[in-house]
């Protein structure tokens, strides 16, 4: 914008946004408006800040960089580009998050290529890109690589589509990369020859996660690209990765914050153990652990001198046992999150409680969900037990076999600061197991008692109960996951009536019809977006739907072989854009 003074919009015709009609608003130079405006990096408030006035808009609009999508389809590239000339750093999310549960159809759609098509016509500047659940190629990858000469971090994860043949274009083509990490993806891996791709005169990687790819790298070239990159913080390496040589990679990067193992399994010389005890103990700012394939006993003391400055250990992929987690938490004081697998059982739960006071996050997942053999997993007890001792705890996902309306009600008195509550009872239906009741009085004493609640999933046998008390107390809710759950139309309706910050609505295999769905319709077009699945509603209510708000998409996806009159998945969202051009033939947009 050229410098010049300009009068900020009267907005008086607006009473209720305007604190006094009579007077003008103060009059910002440009320069200073939008200098202001730099200072603000959360996309939520500069969002707030564009819809001040037309002045405040302009201001906004030259001065964002960094642009986030919730939904690819919620806007189209050209409307991007119009708005916002200056960006270098996109997070777009493609595909609904039940994708992660196999419930979106593969070809669905949420391809980046377009996208990127659009970036390299007006942000030839781009420098990062971070994706999650888009489906990308790798000819997009090597024309995201060719296009974009300052291109600096890419981020991966859930996508699909692509293979390590794209990340050869990105290790060869860009000479500027900091960061590269490829998180959970449907990749096809073809060996780990793209890691030797990188240039001998590349030292400016600071991120690099490889760890969920499965083939073999060269060490040697890892080893050279980790010894040239001295501002590495972050590496994640996958299970290819031995012990001797984990400690070859800490003795040349001791500076790391994130480190993420290969695997255990290795059998270590007394020299080799040593060596890598030695290389741990030399990791003075490690801040997070993950990886840990494999791990026993016999190889948890060589971690114990990199424990204490802890805030974070991953072991979603270690199945240790509970007198294994114990010896490692307690060498970790100062951990605020927490992540493992039920193979820990109550008792190690029980030493998570006594000793990680600071604990804030807990994600228990299982390590085999098909297993119903009660006598493993964790149970009430081991929650009840962390609630006990890690009173800051506001962020839990919870995979467990059984539970009771008491336990709940005593863990949310224990910690009622909780954020994301996310109890999944595996067995779906399953009562409280000793008294035989709905779970309805758990989750209303969750939303009673947590006012500041965000997130919540709800599991067990629920009545319509739980949902009335979810809209008449979850003031500030704005994501709700529900799986075989509820009686009729009118939890649902109480939940739509009752949330009025409601952003993400998630319902599966639940009896919520047309009346639940129609319900919704003054509010879908505040939210992001509503999925529903196998649940009770019909083509004619979804038309209805789409008729009455034409600024929705309403998209429906059919089962082969089902009642052409049922909607069998249906995927409700904001847009403005329009219907979508790219829809498969099974995607119905009303």
């Amino acid at each position: 914008m050229d410098p010049k003074l300009k009068k900020t919009k009267d907005s008086s015709s607006n009473s209720a946004n305007s604190p006094d009609s009579t007077h003008s608003s103060f009059p910002f130079p440009d320069e200073v408006l939008e200098r202001v405006l730099s200072l603000l990096h959360s996309h939520k408030d500069r969002s707030s800040v564009s819809l001040v006035c037309k002045d405040w808009y302009n201001a906004e609009r030259w001065t964002r960089t960094k642009l986030f999508i919730g939904n690819c389809y919620s806007v189209s590239p050209e409307i991007v580009a119009r708005r916002f000339p200056r960006i270098k750093s996109v997070t777009l999310k493609g595909k609904p998050r039940f994708s992660d549960f196999n419930l979106v159809p593969q070809y669905w759609g949420a391809d980046v290529h377009s996208w990127l098509v659009m970036f390299a016509k007006v942000y030839p500047f781009l420098e990062e890109l971070r994706l999650k659940r888009m489906t990308l190629s790798d000819e997009s990858l090597k024309f995201l690589a060719t296009s974009f000469p300052g291109f600096k971090a890419l981020s991966l994860l859930s996508c699909d589509g692509f293979s390590t043949d794209g990340l050869k274009a990105i290790a060869t083509h860009c000479k500027n990369l900091t960061e590269l990490d490829i998180q959970e993806n449907g990749i096809d891996d073809f060996g780990g020859g793209w890691l030797s791709c990188f240039s001998e005169n590349c030292s400016s990687l600071e991120v690099l996660n490889f760890a969920s790819l499965s083939s073999d790298v060269s060490f040697d070239a890892l080893e050279k690209l980790v010894r040239r990159c001295k501002s590495l913080r972050i590496l994640k390496v996958n299970k290819s990765i031995s012990l001797d040589q984990l400690q070859q990679l800490l003795v040349q990067a001791p500076q790391l914050i994130e480190l993420g193992t290969g695997s255990f399994q290795q059998e270590l010389t007394p020299r080799q153990y040593e060596d890598l005890e030695t290389a741990f103990s030399k990791c003075k700012n490690l801040q997070t652990l993950s990886g840990l394939w494999e791990a026993t006993s016999l190889h948890l003391p060589v971690l114990y001198a990199a424990c204490a400055s802890l805030t974070f250990l991953n072991l979603s992929y270690a199945t240790l046992r509970s007198d294994e987690l114990a010896k490692l938490v307690a060498h970790s004081p100062n951990l605020r999150r927490l992540w493992v697998l039920d193979t820990v059982e109550d008792k190690g739960l029980e030493t998570v409680g006594s000793s990680c006071p600071l604990l804030e996050e807990l994600r228990v997942y299982p390590a085999d969900p098909f297993e119903l053999d009660l006598h493993h997993g964790v149970t009430e007890a081991g929650f009840l037990a962390v609630s006990h001792g890690c009173r800051k705890l506001h962020y839990v996902l919870y995979f467990c076999r059984q539970m009771t309306n008491a336990a709940v009600a005593t863990i949310v008195q224990n910690c009622p600061d909780f954020t994301h509550f996310r109890l999944c009872i595996m067995n779906p239906g399953e009562p409280d197991y000793l008294t035989n009741e709905p779970m309805d009085e758990a989750f209303g004493a969750v939303v009673k008692t947590c006012t500041n609640l965000q997130r919540l999933a709800v599991s067990g046998l629920l009545t319509d109960l739980t949902f009335e008390y979810i809209g008449r107390y979850a003031k500030n809710l704005e994501t709700l996951s529900v799986a075989f759950a509820g009686s009729s139309d009118r939890g649902m309706q109480c939940v739509l009536q009752g949330c009025p910050k409601l952003r993400k609505l998630e319902i599966r295999d639940s009896p919520f019809g047309n009346a639940a769905l129609l319900s919704g319709v003054e509010k879908y077009e505040t939210m992001r977006s509503l999925w529903m699945s196998a649940c009770n509603v019909t083509m004619s209510a979804c038309r209805l739907l789409a008729k009455d708000m034409p600024r929705l998409n309403v998209e429906v996806m059919r089962d082969e072989g089902s009642d052409d009159r049922q909607a069998d998945k249906v995927y409700v969202y904001r847009s403005v854009a329009g219907p979508r051009r790219d829809a498969p033939p099974f995607v119905l947009t009303l």
